[in-house]
C-alpha cells in the first residue's frame, strides 16, 4: 500500500466569529464571541434563546439564486468555504486531473432547516406543497455533490455523518485516499446549519445546551468549574489537501502536513464519554502512532471540549494520560476555541483543524476564553483568555461524538524538523 505525503495547501472557514479564514482567525486572537440571541426564528416558548449565528452571509455571493433555492443553508456554508479555500490553493481542476481530484464533505445533521420548512409545509397544505428539490436540498452527501459539480472534481466523492466528529472523519478519510493513491488531491472538511427550532429546542431538552440566556458572551466556558454546556454554532471548515509532488509540482503554497488520523470507538453510552476519556486517548494515541511521533512532540492540541461539565474533565484526563508531565506541568498548551465560535457539531473539526494550522503558521496559540474559575477536576494549561506566543511546530486537532465516535488530527508545521 502507498503511504504517500499529503499537505494543506488552502482552507475556508466560515462560523460566528467570522465569514473568511483572516476574519475568524482575528477574531479569535481578540478573544471575539459570535454568541448572541438568535435571530433565525421565533424564540417563543424556547428554554435556550443564543447561538453563534453566522452573520451577514449571503448565499448568493457564491451561488447563483435560481440554484440557492434547491440547497439548505448547510450547503450554502460549504460552497462558501470551498470556493475560499480553493481560491486560497490556487488548485485548478482540468481535463487533465479532474479525475484525481476528489470531495469528502461531511455534517451531522444536515439539512434541518429544509426538513422542518418542508413538514410545515405538508402539514398545512398536503404532498402537494412538499418542494421537488426537498430531498436533495437536505440529505448530507449534497455538500459534497454540489462542490464537485461546481469545479467538476470526478475523484471520490464522499460525506461522513458521524455527529460532532463528522468533518474530523472527513478530513482524515481524505488523507487516507490521497495516502494509498486513490486521489492527488481532496477538497475535505464539514458543513453545519443546526440553529433551527427542532434542533435548538432538541439540544435543550436533552439538556445539553447552555441556559446563560442573560449572558451568550460568557456562555461557553469550557474547562471552568461553571460551565453548563455547550452553545449551537454552525459554519463550516474546508481544506484543501494535496499529494506533496503533485502539490510541488504547480508550485503550491503549503500551508502545513498532515502526517497522523487516529480513530476509536468508546462502546459505552450513547451521548456521554467512556470512563477517563478511554476513547479521547486510544484516538489520540492512534493518531500519534500513524505520525510516527512521540507525545512529546506535540505542542498544542486543540481541544474538543464543549464546555460541558463531564465531557471537559474526560477529555482533561485523556491528553493527561497521553502526554504526561509535559501535560501535568503545564508545558503542553490546550486550548478550546468553542468558546468563541460555539460548537459546530459536525462542521467542528474542519473550522478547528483549520484554527489549529492558523495557530502554527502564526506561532500564537488562541485563547480558550470566559476561563475565569479553573475546574479542580481540568488540570492542564488552557491559554485562559489571551493568546499565547509560542513554538508550535506540531499540533493535534480532537473531535467526539454522540454514539462514542472519535478522532484526532495530527498536524506539522510546514518546514519544521
Amino acid at each position: 500500500m502507498l503511504h504517500r505525503r499529503v499537505v494543506v495547501t488552502g482552507m475556508g472557514l466560515l462560523c460566528g466569529v467570522g465569514n473568511t479564514a483572516s476574519q475568524v482567525w482575528e477574531g479569535l486572537l481578540a478573544g471575539k464571541s459570535g454568541m448572541a440571541e438568535i435571530t433565525a426564528f421565533d424564540l417563543t416558548g424556547h428554554s435556550v434563546r443564543f447561538a453563534a449565528e453566522v452573520k451577514d452571509f449571503d448565499p448568493h455571493v457564491f451561488i447563483e439564486k435560481k440554484e440557492a433555492r434547491k440547497m439548505g443553508r448547510f450547503i450554502h456554508f460549504a460552497m462558501a468555504a470551498s470556493q475560499e479555500a480553493m481560491h486560497h490553493s490556487g488548485l485548478q481542476v482540468t481535463p487533465e486531473n479532474c479525475e484525481a481530484v476528489g470531495v469528502h464533505i461531511g455534517s451531522g445533521i444536515g439539512g434541518f432547516d429544509v426538513i422542518e420548512r418542508e413538514h410545515t409545509a405538508l402539514m398545512n397544505g398536503g404532498p402537494r406543497k412538499i418542494s421537488p428539490f426537498f430531498i436533495p436540498a437536505s440529505i448530507i452527501n449534497l455538500a459534497a455533490g454540489h462542490v464537485s459539480i461546481k469545479y467538476g472534481a470526478k475523484g471520490p466523492n464522499e460525506a461522513t455523518a458521524t455527529a460532532c466528529t463528522s468533518s474530523a472523519h472527513s478530513i482524515g478519510d481524505a488523507f487516507r485516499i490521497i495516502q494509498r493513491g486513490d486521489a492527488d488531491a481532496m477538497i475535505a472538511g464539514g458543513a453545519e446549519a443546526a440553529i433551527t427550532p427542532l434542533s435548538v429546542g432538541g439540544f435543550a431538552a436533552m439538556k445539553a445546551l447552555s441556559t446563560r440566556n442573560d449572558d451568550p458572551l460568557h456562555a461557553c466556558r469550557p474547562f471552568d468549574k461553571d460551565r453548563d454546556g455547550f452553545v449551537c454554532g454552525e459554519g463550516a471548515g474546508i481544506l484543501i489537501l494535496e499529494e506533496l509532488e503533485f502539490a510541488q509540482a504547480r508550485g503550491a503554497n503549503i500551508l502545513a502536513e498532515i502526517i497522523g488520523y487516529g480513530m476509536s470507538g468508546d462502546a459505552f453510552h450513547m451521548t456521554g464519554m467512556a470512563p477517563e476519556g478511554d476513547g479521547c486517548r486510544r484516538a489520540m494515541q492512534n493518531a500519534l502512532k500513524v505520525a510516527g511521533i512521540s507525545p512529546d512532540k506535540i505542542d498544542y492540541v486543540n481541544a474538543h471540549a464543549t464546555s460541558t461539565p463531564l465531557g471537559d474533565a474526560l477529555e482533561s484526563q485523556a491528553i493527561e494520560n497521553v502526554f504526561g508531565d509535559r501535560a501535568r506541568n503545564h508545558e503542553l498548551l490546550v486550548s478550546s476555541t468553542k468558546s468563541m465560535t460555539g460548537h459546530l457539531l459536525g462542521g467542528a473539526g474542519g473550522l478547528e483543524a483549520g484554527i489549529t494550522i492558523l495557530a502554527m503558521q502564526h506561532q500564537i496559540v488562541p485563547p480558550t476564553m470566559n476561563l475565569e474559575n479553573v475546574d479542580p477536576a481540568c488540570r492542564l494549561n488552557y491559554v485562559p483568555n489571551k493568546p499565547q506566543a509560542a513554538k508550535v511546530d506540531y499540533a493535534l486537532s480532537n473531535s467526539f461524538g454522540f454514539g462514542g465516535t472519535n478522532g484526532s488530527l495530527v498536524f506539522k508545521r510546514w518546514g519544521a524538523e
